[in-house]
């Protein structure tokens, strides 16, 4: 990328400066630990929401285009859209990637130490990120519901790993072996400090 915006400067008879500020890997995905998850959350099930909630997520879901509500399926592992306001299941654990799931420092984390992820339903089905109807349900039952039921996959997750050293050994080994055929590089560089701002 530098290369191309030096290439242009020079093509332009102008000068280029970058500065780094930030940057995120990847999530790297650790199979030990995601069946581990993958068995606690089909024991609790998905999130119990209520009548209400559901009333609540349908409003919300008449704002949302066919496209965002079909992706949000696909990124489940179903392909056909049933008229569901909330996430009534526990997605597989074999769905494709379709993409289309943000970036999250927590990837940089999964280069360092094994590392899985809960993904827990707290708004309507079809919800893009960064919008006002992601903003509308955050604070909304839905929304709390989902995040007590994460709480309650990631301890039932962390007593079953206490529970199993194999497990967590298995997990350790398939994030080493990993670090052997491809080392974590950080994308910031070395000498890039946080940006100081001053106060007004």
């Amino acid at each position: 990328v530098h290369d191309i915006a030096k290439g242009a400067a020079l093509m332009t008879g102008t000068t280029v400066e970058t500065k780094v500020y930030s940057g995120v890997s990847n999530l790297v995905g650790n199979l030990p630990l995601e069946q581990a998850m993958q068995t606690e959350f089909e024991k609790l099930g998905p999130v119990p929401f209520e009548k209400g909630d559901e009333a609540f997520a349908e409003e919300i879901r008449k704002t949302l285009t066919n496209e965002d509500i079909a992706a949000s399926f696909q990124r489940a592992g179903r392909h056909t859209p049933p008229e569901l306001p909330l996430c009534d299941f526990v997605a597989p654990l074999d769905r494709p990637s379709h993409g289309g799931e943000g970036s999250t420092d927590v990837g940089d984390v999964s280069w360092v130490t094994p590392t899985v992820q809960a993904r827990v339903a707290t708004c309507a089905v079809g919800t893009p990120f960064h919008t006002w109807q992601t903003v509308a349900q955050g604070k909304a039952p839905v929304a709390h519901k989902g995040m007590v039921h994460a709480a309650k996959v990631m301890a039932a997750t962390a007593t079953h790993l206490i529970n199993s050293p194999e497990t967590l050994e298995a997990a350790r080994d398939v994030h080493d072996n990993r670090k052997q055929t491809t080392p974590y590089v950080c994308p910031i560089p070395p000498n890039v400090e946080p940006p100081i701002i001053d106060a007004p």
